[in-house]
């Protein structure tokens, strides 16, 4: 019909999609790449300067109402995805939580 069709992704998410594009079906060979074990450090095991969470002596409280990202943005609960993204409005219906 149009020059765009709707397309129903694993989330649950519905998106329009151009008639246009290609697309693969499929399962990626190298799914295992991302699962390596890197190093991590707490955020209260940090400086100040460095994170919300750093700073005190010993194993001190993080002192927030809620933990924070390294940005000082809450880090648990919070949809991060701005409304006004240019493909926002090619999102028909967002998908389930």
């Amino acid at each position: 019909e149009g020059k765009s069709a709707t397309l129903k992704l694993p989330s649950g998410e519905v998106r329009l999609i151009s008639q246009n594009c290609s697309a693969t079906v499929g399962q990626v060979g190298n799914l295992g790449v991302t699962h390596k074990s890197l190093g991590r450090v707490r955020g209260a095991a940090m400086n100040p300067v460095d994170h919300p969470h750093g700073g005190g002596a010993g194993k001190a409280p993080i002192w927030r109402k809620k933990p924070a990202t390294p940005w000082g943005y809450p880090a648990l609960g919070r949809r991060s995805r701005k409304g006004k993204k240019y493909s926002a409005n090619l999102i028909l219906r967002r998908r389930r939580k």
